[in-house]
């Protein structure tokens, strides 16, 4: 019987990080050390002129079903296998968030042979960064509310503006709307308020585009808050926050760095999720990756035409960066599911399924190919794969002039992607790839939503709600309509409805409401029945999960 990911994890050998930081060329002094097996890099190892000569990947996906297709996994194990090749190639991931953990997935840390070490305390808090976010994030909350309750430097906020709400790293339905600040006056003003998870929120999102403290602080400064009574917008920087915030995230701003289980460098740091948020992680610790490896694979949450999308068109806009290649991820599963198939039948062999829900796949290639960029497809294995099924796929990718190679990082590691890996390498080698944005920031905000929907959902149009609409003046008013667009939008489709799975035609995206984040730098709008605070499901992956008198942890995958 196949081990589990947690064993496997608990029998790997962990080596010092301070072995695995001189691999990359980092000095024992130059480590901010977390224990033994975990540290934190200074930003100074940042170097432009070397991020010029490396070479980025970018991994993505079809889009997943619920289970999800194995991003992360397949980002370790083609790292692990460009290492085999002889490549100096670092792995550079999103933190997980301990709402997933506890929710459906169980730990996010990729899996079977493909992980990264420590695993355990990587799913679990790891070096503090999601508290610190947090905490930030609460501090401005306290501070908004205290401002509400004194005389002394109020900036007469008028409470029914207020947007901001707290956050905690934890699925929890029950605080998505709520009411605070009863039971007397000196228990504050009694006001709506409400929680998101904290992937979704803006501290998190700032995090991941800040280039350094001061453009930390300056960013933080400018969230914003609400409105006067006098209808004059208030940022954080009003109530003198930012300095406070950044205190806070000192430490959390710095890249962790990490083993994979074949004792190469990975580095992890920030952890947006791409539903609700940009999806990738800190524009720091890819230029740290850069900076310290020939290629860097990076990974994008979620379905390409999330995760993906906000990476090409915010990520590398504000970070100044170009990928060089795009590794798509799909599964048979996967295709099946897209092609048809139940959740109890998406291990059950079915060409018909493939066949239809190749389209899904197709859709994607496109996609990419949008951006300048010619993805290649990673056929993450699965047990139940049939070989006319992988066949099918190989050869209709071919057809549309992409190399579809089978991934077995699952159950080999590194020795199961080095296929991939030089697949990846020839095409990089190649030189065709010219990455180009989809759209200019300084379109209209309704004509940069259009292009995203109609290119890359393949929508036939946006209609907006009289809600949106009015958010949307808010917007232009305050001079935010040059900023580029953050889909707040389901996973499980290319529409805006999560049931609707293949290629879907003939469908309108629908604008709930809008958001924006002046502080991290991007509009927000809410499609369909979005959530910023997800719920559990109704068996959570907490029930399974323990921990021995040795403290040796069981149930977490």
């Amino acid at each position: 019987m196949f081990p589990s990911d947690l064993e496997i994890a608990q029998s790997a050998t962990i080596q010092h990080i301070k072995t695995i930081a001189a691999k990359i060329g980092i000095t024992e002094d130059d480590l901010q050390y977390y224990g033994k097996n975990k540290a934190k890099l200074p930003l100074d190892l940042i170097d432009e002129e070397k991020i010029k000569k490396a070479k980025l990947i970018l991994v993505s996906a079809i889009n997943p079903t619920p289970a999800g297709e194995g991003k992360t996994t397949v980002s370790i194990g083609l790292n692990e296998g460009l290492n085999k090749i002889g490549k100096k190639a670092v792995v550079v991931l999103r933190e997980p968030s301990l709402g997933p953990v506890f929710g459906i997935k169980g730990g996010a840390a990729g899996g079977g042979y493909s992980q990264v070490i420590p695993m355990e305390d990587i799913n679990l808090h790891f070096t503090g960064d999601f508290a610190a976010i947090e905490k930030a994030n609460n501090l401005l909350a306290a501070l908004i509310d205290n401002n509400l309750q004194n005389k002394e430097g109020n900036l007469n906020i008028d409470p029914r503006t207020i947007k901001w709400k707290r956050v905690m790293d934890m699925n929890d339905r029950s605080l998505r709307q709520i009411t605070i600040g009863l039971g007397g006056t000196t228990n504050g003003i009694p006001r709506e308020d409400g929680f998101n998870i904290t992937p979704a929120s803006e501290v998190m999102a700032i995090l991941c585009m800040s280039k350094d403290i001061d453009d930390l602080k300056q960013r933080l400064g400018n969230i914003f808050v609400g409105f006067t009574f006098g209808k004059k917008p208030i940022f954080a920087r009003d109530l003198r926050a930012e300095g406070a915030m950044a205190l806070l995230l000192k430490d959390a701003i710095k890249p962790n760095l990490v083993q994979t289980l074949e004792g190469n460098p990975a580095i992890l740091h920030g952890g947006p999720f791409a539903n609700i948020a940009q999806g990738t992680n800190t524009i720091l610790a890819t230029k740290m990756g850069l900076s310290l490896g020939d290629y860097v694979v990076t990974e994008a949450g979620f379905g390409a035409d999330l995760g993906a999308e906000k990476f090409m068109n915010i990520k590398c806009g504000y970070g100044n960066l170009k990928p060089d290649a795009i590794v798509l991820v799909a599964t048979i599963r996967a295709l099946r599911h897209h092609g048809g198939a139940k959740k109890e039948e998406y291990n059950t062999a079915s060409i018909d399924r493939v066949i239809k829900g190749f389209q899904n796949l197709e859709k994607h290639i496109e996609n990419c190919k949008k951006f300048g960029i010619t993805p290649v497809v990673a056929l993450n294995h699965f047990p139940a794969d049939s070989a006319e099924e992988l066949e099918y796929v190989q050869t209709h990718c071919a057809q549309l002039g992409v190399k579809a190679i089978v991934s077995y990082g699952f159950a080999k590691g590194g020795d199961g992607t080095q296929e991939l890996a030089q697949a990846v390498c020839d095409v990089i080698d190649e030189g065709k790839n010219n990455f180009k944005p989809l759209y200019d920031w300084n379109m209209s905000v309704e004509d940069k939503i259009n292009r995203i929907a109609t290119e890359i959902y393949g929508a036939d149009g946006v209609e907006y709600s009289s809600k949106a609409r009015t958010q949307l003046k808010m917007i232009l008013t305050l001079g935010y309509d040059k900023l580029p667009i953050c889909m707040a939008k389901t996973q499980k489709s290319l529409s805006d409805k999560e049931t609707v799975v293949g290629r879907p035609k003939g469908f309108t995206i629908n604008v709930r409401e809008f958001e924006f984040a002046a502080g991290a730098g991007f509009i927000i709008p809410i499609l369909g029945d979005m959530m910023r605070m997800p719920g559990l499901p109704a068996v959570p992956a907490s029930e399974h999960m323990d921990i021995d008198n040795n403290g040796k942890i069981s149930g977490l995958s």
